[in-house]
């Protein structure tokens, strides 16, 4: 079986790990930084990032809509969150933000592993209308990071 595609980009923060992480773990939140994802909620009665947690995320592209299931399957508070993407009992991917601290910030890197098979890329095709998944995950990645760039730096000087 061939490898599936993993994408990887990094960008430097000027802001405190800790707003990083909080940003890139608030599931729910993350429609405000994604261009394809709306948000979602957690599941079970959870209220934040652990380790087994579960998660309903809600999708859009266009007119088209969808929702996944969310599994975390890492999460090392302030540094790491790990989470294995499904649809229809189906793997779609899995998704990793690290976040480490610099002088002056931090360094945050988003990883989109692709784990679909043959019926999930056609469904995937289908329900979101994306043909090139990973030239619009590329994208969609650096879309994020600079929207979480944005609202963690401090303002700059007003006046």
């Amino acid at each position: 079986m061939a490898q599936r595609p993993s994408i990887s980009r990094t960008v430097d923060v000027d802001a405190p790990a800790e707003r990083v992480w909080a940003l890139v773990s608030d599931l729910p939140g993350m429609g405000a930084l994604s261009p394809e994802n709306t948000g979602g909620s957690w599941l079970g009665g959870a209220t934040g990032p652990a380790v087994g947690v579960r998660f309903r995320g809600s999708n859009r592209h266009g007119w088209r809509r969808w929702s996944t299931a969310v599994r975390i399957t890492a999460c090392e508070p302030g540094h790491l969150l790990s989470f294995d993407v499904g649809s229809l009992g189906l793997a779609v991917s899995r998704w990793t933000y690290a976040v480490a601290p610099r002088p002056g910030g931090c360094t945050v890197t988003e990883t989109w592993e692709d784990r679909r098979g043959r019926a999930m890329d056609v469904i995937g095709l289908l329900a979101s209308g994306v043909a090139d998944r990973q030239a619009y995950t590329a994208q969609s990645i650096e879309h994020t990071l600079a929207a979480v760039k944005q609202r963690a730096e401090p303002a700059g000087p007003t006046g």
